[in-house]
């Protein structure tokens, strides 16, 4: 199934007063096209791909996105990419122009596996997403992932989801 929009999670419904309990079941094996989808881009200091500076990052961010009123209403992403072992790159889903920040959209086809567990089992969902983007006769552009809970939060819930997003071509 193609899907346009992100699935909803109630925000307000949170045990943690943090992050909600994350559903997988309507992000798992989709196909999402992003068409001119507007982001908020922020950036990591990255020591060999783990961030040094990640909850900063996301509260500053967070800020902005709040302040200007351009978050979406009952959903949430960011998307996280690496593309060194030094620098972390951060997309964060906004409905608007969020002023003092990098405003990006990004525009493809994506395909979505979630995960289940630490970080330290990314290299594997890599591997494990490129093979499952090939079954479906597709090629890889880019890998993003979708880290659905802050650490706290996947400690309280006994899960850690993490939906993969492969951009991937026609």
């Amino acid at each position: 199934m193609v899907c346009t929009a992100l699935p909803s999670c109630n925000l307000d419904q949170s045990e943690t007063g943090c992050c909600p309990r994350f559903d997988p079941a309507p992000w798992d094996k989709q196909e999402f096209v992003f068409d001119h989808w507007r982001f908020v881009r922020a950036t990591t200091v990255n020591f060999l791909h783990v961030p040094l500076n990640m909850g900063a990052m996301v509260k500053r961010t967070w800020a902005k996105i709040a302040a200007a009123e351009a978050a979406p209403q009952g959903t949430f992403l960011m998307l996280s990419t690496d593309p060194t072992p030094w620098r972390g790159e951060h997309y964060f889903a906004v409905t608007k122009e969020v002023p003092a920040a990098e405003n990006v959209t990004l525009s493809g086809t994506f395909l979505t596996k979630v995960f289940e567990g630490p970080y330290r089992d990314a290299r594997h969902w890599c591997r494990d997403m490129q093979a499952y983007v090939q079954a479906q006769g597709r090629p890889l552009r880019n890998l993003y992932f979708f880290y659905t809970t802050c650490p706290k939060c996947a400690k309280h819930y006994g899960k850690n989801y993490v939906v993969a997003f492969a951009e991937v071509g026609s």
